[in-house]
């Protein structure tokens, strides 16, 4: 057994033990990620070689050793307190932490059992792949809620191939869950190391990548997910931002986009587009720079991204299908999309890979480009992995494998004409896609067998929820149009 597979059911052995006690999934491993990151400070302070005191004294790995019983539970909650007040990294880590494991015999045995008898320092690919693994786990158990900050690892890894970032780009996430897209980037980037001069090295483990999160629990289970894989500094900023990247426009612009936006129709704020018109919930938030005003979330994020991308640079993002065909505000950026960017790309994902049922997605890759008064798109590739593809998260689950032929289909690093259409993979051309009814993306041209063959029929879950999710998507269409109309109506009055 390799020592990331013990690491990782070591770890989950306790996961259940936890349960018993009244701690969740998810809470279970926000407590390991503070146990390992003071057993990591404390590794760091005793190595023979240039130590280093991360964190102060007061609120070290020693202090729990060193206590037992009632007490070892107090001084666990002094420490997390004392920590959440930190600057950095230490702050992105401890903030809010609270203690769930109320046992104090439980928590010991976590201390001394688990953490403490092992190497964890950062840098150690094989214990940062330990965690990322337990992560995963996570996400897969249905009652923990993680799966909703978590895209499968065999899409992040066909996405960042596509997109090939360097040592010279730089790289956001601007609602990076655990960090998974920050992880492929780095990994993908990091393949030349030997050949790189030291600024490129400091540059790939302290500014090459950034990620927003919007949720605490979340963006301490990225941050540490980093440093496991030896990116960032414990002493020093955090490469995870914790705020609502939709609020505003940060200013800073990226070479790379890779994302996963958080999936559901409404956004928890007000938003004001350069149009005037506001999509009111709680509050209100004027962008000059989103071209349309909706409370649609993807939609925002989409605009969002298209913001923070640099000229030149490249963008995957992952989306669901409402934003290829949706009316009003959707039609407005997919004209501006293929208008002010380079939509090269588009791959339809199947149903059944992500830990929220039913989801049907998309992947767009684009370019942003200078300002022209011609299109830039002029032909968009679409890769149907989709029609005839049915897989199941336990039983028949996507990996790398299933993407092998779109990544050979698209030939990264190479001129779009050296592409070859084949049954799965078909080329538009910029009229094609400008004359259809309300620039609608969401194309199909393979026959579903599905439909004539009855024995091929998906799991009736499954059809269940792809009608919920075709009544939802009906829904939010004719609200879009409705919207537009009484806009209309008012600006007419």
């Amino acid at each position: 057994m390799s020592d990331t597979r013990r690491l990782v059911d070591k770890m989950w052995s306790y996961a259940g033990v936890l349960r018993d006690a009244g701690v969740g999934v998810l809470e279970y491993t926000e407590q390991l990620t503070y146990l390992l990151f003071l057993k990591m400070a404390h590794e760091r302070a005793h190595r023979p070689l240039k130590p280093e005191q991360i964190v102060p004294e007061k609120y070290s790995w020693q202090r729990l050793l060193d206590t037992d019983g009632a007490a070892l539970e107090t001084e666990y909650t002094l420490i997390l307190q004392g920590l959440g007040r930190q600057p950095g990294m230490l702050g992105t880590i401890f903030r809010k932490a609270q203690n769930r494991v109320q046992d104090p015999a439980i928590l010991k045995r976590l201390v001394h059992d688990l953490i403490d008898k092992e190497s964890w320092s950062a840098g150690g690919d094989i214990n940062g792949d330990a965690y990322e693994a337990l992560l995963s786990r996570g996400a897969s158990d249905k009652g923990s809620g993680a799966g909703q900050y978590f895209t499968p690892r065999s899409i992040i890894s066909a996405m960042v191939e596509v997109v090939q970032p360097t040592v010279e780009d730089t790289v956001i996430d601007p609602a990076c869950g655990t960090g998974g897209f920050l992880l492929g980037a780095h990994e993908y980037a990091s393949k030349n190391a030997a050949r790189m001069n030291p600024e490129q090295r400091r540059h790939l483990k302290a500014s090459f990548v950034h990620g927003v999160e919007i949720v605490d629990g979340t963006a301490r289970l990225a941050a540490m997910n980093l440093l496991l894989h030896g990116m960032g500094d414990a002493k020093g900023e955090s490469l995870i931002e914790v705020k609502d990247a939709l609020v505003a426009d940060p200013g800073e612009r990226w070479s790379v986009v890779l994302a996963n936006p958080p999936f559901g129709t409404k956004s928890s704020i007000t938003m004001v587009g350069a149009d005037g018109r506001e999509a009111r919930e709680d509050r209100e938030i004027e962008r000059n720079d989103f071209v349309v005003t909706t409370s649609n979330k993807q939609l925002n994020f989409l605009q969002h991204i298209m913001t923070i991308l640099d000229i030149n640079g490249r963008a995957a993002v992952v989306l669901p299908d409402n934003v290829l065909f949706e009316g009003g505000a959707g039609e407005t950026l997919r004209r501006r999309l293929l208008d002010d960017f380079d939509l090269h790309t588009i791959l339809r994902l199947p149903t059944g890979v992500f830990y929220a049922p039913g989801v049907k997605a998309n992947v767009l890759f684009f370019d942003k480009k200078p300002a022209s008064e011609t299109p830039w798109t002029t032909r968009t590739w679409v890769y149907d992995l989709r029609t005839n593809k049915h897989f199941t998260l336990k039983k028949n689950p996507l990996t790398r494998k299933d993407l092998d032929d779109f990544v050979r289909s698209v030939r990264p690093g190479r001129p779009l004409e050296e592409r070859v259409e084949s049954e799965r993979f078909r080329s538009f051309t910029y009229d094609e896609l400008i004359a259809r009814d309300k620039v609608n993306l969401d194309i199909i041209w393979l026959r579903d067998e599905s439909l004539e063959d009855l024995d091929n029929l998906p799991a009736p879950d499954v059809i269940a929820r792809e009608i919920v999710d075709d009544l939802t998507a009906a829904l939010e269409e004719f609200a879009a149009v409705a919207h537009d109309l009484e806009a209309r109506g008012t600006s007419g009055a």
